[in-house]
């Protein structure tokens, strides 16, 4: 062979030279155009002949709808496969064909049984129609191992955050129900203009995993409603270690109430919310959190953020006792030359000099200190406007819907400005049923009207047990003592279970199965299809006396409803 054919021949194996190690195949930065069956022939060829495979790199090429469904082909054996790297790969492609290619790409793993650690679709901007594209696979037995799902600058917007947040609820349920609940432990999902209501959606899905390590959602457009509903959410999920909300819309409320979710945690090495807008209140709130807790801090980023000098002073003190602590950046705020000076002479008294980061781009201290406050209140009132238009919006779409199923107008949400409460229930905004279950709390409970009882049992579907069970315990968690909370819970479990157990088409059998499944009375053991086997669960939910008092009071309305209708 000729020299000049040699050289040919090594460079045509050195364009298309497959990285290999013992589990992983790796066709990343290859720059393939992958558009036809052919054009896919060897990526085919080398996933066939990888025996073991565990882990699939197809980033940084391009494929198409037919490649697609000839290397999920390819993939309908490989049931060891457990990451699949596949960000950046639809380059150059038209929106429409996205969802078909992931749609073939992950029925293919269903159909292999493949069990997945790990899902990176980043970078491929695919929008909400694209959450459909892997909505069956995130709901598969192939997710119930999931333990990193990475989403970054997909462009899902609230539509798509909504679909993946009900799919990670319902991932959750089916693996709950198979006895290994879904442990999601890193979720990413940074520049996808999820907003207030895509974040509140996925929120509600992280408080039933209660699983997470990681958040990184930096760059979505969140304000202070949907702050506080992932706030609420990382409360119930203790084992946190990165919150990264970078550039996203804090305020005073916000940071109020991520600083309350803070107290609680005990395992945050990273906090990143620079670029949010905590300002001076926010700032000192989250200093609290920090003064009181989180020992393990490594991390917490502040810059830009609108902190005037003060404020600053206070996080800097409360870093004193933070051993681990290797980086506090609180750069791009408003400290002056004064107080950059006196931020420094406090961590070399601690000394601490060397974690504080630049200060370059630093605001420089206002004239006058009442700027701050007057700042603050305005701050205040845009939120304030902000919350109203945002119940406005709820209450007109609202109103139809419970027109159109047949409660007219007197049942509809009450009025913003005239609200009826009950006794010693103090005058506030109203909030509407599907709030106050999405991100149950007595105070929403309280202020949802007179007529709570009845619309919570008007809105919830009582010929379906699964959605009866969900909003018995929502309602049960949050009961108190206090006699203002106690009645009205009452009340509304007892209107929800008269509804369902007065309906001839309600299966109490599932019911009753569901609601210990749920309180974790039972655990399903066994396959779907093949029978529900359950065996008692010797250690029950620490809730499990508040429940049951509700359930008894809400099974003795039942009772009452029974015996009405004679059934």
């Amino acid at each position: 062979m000729a020299s000049e054919d040699i050289t040919k021949l090594a460079e045509s194996l050195a364009k298309t030279q497959v990285g290999r190690d013992q589990h992983q195949l790796s066709f990343k930065g290859k720059s393939l155009k992958l558009n036809t069956a052919e054009d896919a022939e060897e990526v085919i060829k080398e996933i066939e002949e990888f025996d073991g495979l565990e882990e699939l790199r197809l980033e940084g090429n391009t494929v198409g709808v037919e490649a697609a469904k000839v290397i999920a082909k390819a993939l309908e054996k490989k049931s060891e496969l457990k990451r699949c790297h596949w960000s950046d790969m639809f380059t150059g492609r038209l929106r429409s064909e996205i969802p078909p290619a992931l749609m073939s790409l992950g029925e293919a793993l269903v159909t292999a049984g493949s069990q997945l650690v790990e899902l990176d679709l980043s970078d491929n901007a695919f929008g909400p129609d694209g959450v459909r594209g892997f909505e069956v696979l995130l709901k598969s037995s192939s997710c119930f191992t999931l333990q990193e799902l990475k989403l970054n600058n997909c462009g899902m917007g609230i539509g798509g955050g909504k679909i993946l947040a009900a799919a990670l609820r319902e991932c959750h349920r089916k693996s709950s129900a198979q006895g290994k609940p879904l442990s999601l432990k890193i979720f990413v999902a940074g520049r996808n203009r999820l907003e207030n209501d895509g974040a509140t959606a996925l929120a509600e899905a992280f408080r039933v995993i209660g699983t997470l390590e990681e958040v990184h959602m930096p760059q979505n457009g969140i304000n202070h409603p949907g702050i506080t509903a992932l706030a609420q959410a990382f409360a119930v999920n203790p084992l946190l270690r990165i919150i990264n909300l970078n550039d996203n819309t804090f305020t005073e409320k916000g940071a109020v109430a991520m600083a309350e979710t803070l107290k609680t945690l005990r395992q945050v090495e990273v906090i990143n919310f620079g670029d949010c807008l905590v300002r001076s209140r926010g700032a000192v709130a989250i200093a609290e959190a920090v003064k009181e807790g989180l020992h393990k801090l490594k991390e917490l980023n502040l810059s830009f953020c609108e902190i005037k000098r003060d404020a600053a002073l206070i996080i800097a003190e409360a870093t004193e006792d933070k051993s681990e602590l290797e980086k506090l950046d609180l750069n791009g705020n408003c400290l002056g030359e004064e107080g950059c000076e006196q931020l420094q002479e406090i961590l070399e008294g601690f000394n601490m000099a060397e974690v504080l980061g630049s200060l370059s781009d630093d605001e420089g201290e206002d004239d006058d200190d009442d700027d701050e406050d007057d700042d603050d209140d305005e701050d205040d009132k845009d939120e304030e406007e902000e919350d109203e238009e945002e119940e406005e919006e709820q209450e007109e779409e609202e109103q139809p819907r419970l027109q159109e199923r047949g409660q007219g107008e007197q049942e509809s949400l009450p009025s913003k400005k005239i609200l009826e409460t009950h006794e010693s229930t103090p005058v506030s905004s109203p909030v509407d049923v599907a709030t106050f279950l999405a991100f149950p709390s007595p105070e929403k409970l309280l202020r949802l009207g007179p007529k709570c009882s009845a619309l919570v049992a008007q809105q919830t579907d009582a010929s379906d047990p699964e959605k009866v069970v969900t909003a018995l315990l929502k309602i049960a968690s949050v009961f108190k003592d206090e006699d203002s909370v106690k009645t009205v819970v009452h009340e509304m479990t007892d209107a929800l279970m008269r509804k369902a157990f007065s309906s001839a088409t309600f299966n109490s059998d599932a019911f009753v199965t569901s609601l210990l499944i749920h309180m974790g009375l039972l655990k399903v053991r066994g396959q779907e299809g093949r029978g529900l086997k359950v065996c008692c669960v010797s250690k029950l939910h620490s809730h499990f006396k508040t429940v049951q008092e509700l359930k008894a009071r809400a099974c003795q309305g039942a009772h009452h409803s029974l015996l009405e209708t004679g059934r």
